[in-house]
């Protein structure tokens, strides 16, 4: 049986969400229950823009001080990464305010790079993933709460297409985008290819109807946690109210047998229906997945500029699958 984590929580002061975060995992084990002396921690965000700060696109910054924090503690070695759509990982922390908080830390970001392995998915034998991702001793998914207009919301699962790398990301929305049940099945696999250790999910401030940026932040006082993401996930749609079948993550998590039923998830603190939502925002209107040529051309001249002429920038020179 899964357990998932769930608890109240108001406030991103470092003090107060450090106390929350410790009562958050206490069931878990704690930070102790994953990470042991020496392990390198890859703390895996949403950085999805630079252009929208104080919209709670992103992960806050405080939330991975103190996850970054409790790793060091307890003796492992934590680093810092993602794929953003659009530029490079640090500079969208830069500008979404994370500097400071890396440099007090002594927390090194580091921006990923791709390389092909070997799954056990049918539908997908082979998929590029982030090697950063792959090496790590431990992984910690650290996704925002959001609405999202292509798959109506964006949680643990969807965090991790972030360890795709680049603009494969867009590769991806061209080629199985035409498909909503095999784009979420895509996403499951890549989840399971990364197989995360722990899932924390932002949820203090939310973001709301036309993400996962053109909506509005909304105040949840929400965290969560688990080892297992998809009975993560699982559980907070429905906390948030929202029909499990619309989110084509879960759809695709339960097709292939790996969403848990609510039935078999053990909730040692919180039950979702104890912080249930019943007007959270889903997007006006969904839009296609798909991505045609020139979309994908645009998209890659956009990452291509921000990446190496707006924000130049040096390149920082997972559990070992078969290298494909």
């Amino acid at each position: 049986m899964s357990t998932v984590s769930l608890i109240r929580a108001n406030s991103y002061d470092r003090a107060s969400l450090r106390t929350s975060l410790e009562t958050l995992l206490e069931p878990l084990g704690g930070i102790e229950a994953f990470v042991k002396k020496g392990d390198r921690v890859l703390l895996k965000p949403n950085l999805l823009t630079a252009g929208r700060p104080g919209k709670e696109c992103i992960t806050r910054p405080e939330i991975i001080y103190c996850i970054a924090q409790l790793v060091q503690e307890a003796g492992g070695k934590p680093f810092f990464g993602d794929s953003p759509a659009f530029g490079s990982a640090k500079g969208v922390a830069r500008a979404n305010g994370y500097l400071p908080m890396m440099e007090e830390l002594n927390l090194p970001v580091v921006e990923f790079h791709g390389q092909r392995y070997e799954t056990g998915s049918e539908a997908f034998s082979h998929l590029r993933l982030c090697k950063e991702a792959m090496d790590a001793d431990v992984v910690i998914n650290l996704p925002k709460l959001k609405s999202h207009v292509q798959l109506t919301l964006t949680m643990g699962v969807k965090n991790l297409f972030g360890c795709v790398p680049g603009k494969m990301k867009a590769w991806w929305h061209m080629e199985a985008g035409k498909d909503e049940r095999r784009f979420g099945e895509m996403l499951v696999e890549t989840a399971r290819a990364i197989n995360p250790d722990l899932t924390i999910l932002d949820g203090i401030i939310g973001h709301e109807g036309n993400g996962p940026s053109g909506g509005e932040p909304r105040q949840l006082n929400i965290l969560g946690a688990s080892s297992d993401v998809f009975a993560l996930d699982r559980s907070l749609v429905e906390l948030l109210s929202v029909d499990p079948m619309v989110v084509p993550t879960i759809a695709a998590a339960e097709r292939l047998g790996f969403c848990p039923d609510l039935a078999n998830i053990h909730f040692p603190l919180q039950q979702p229906i104890a912080l249930q939502v019943t007007d959270w925002k889903l997007p006006d209107t969904l839009v296609s997945i798909d991505f045609g040529m020139p979309r994908i051309i645009k998209s890659t001249f956009k990452h291509l500029y921000i990446r190496f002429i707006k924000e130049p920038m040096k390149p920082y020179t997972r559990r070992q699958m078969t290298q494909g």
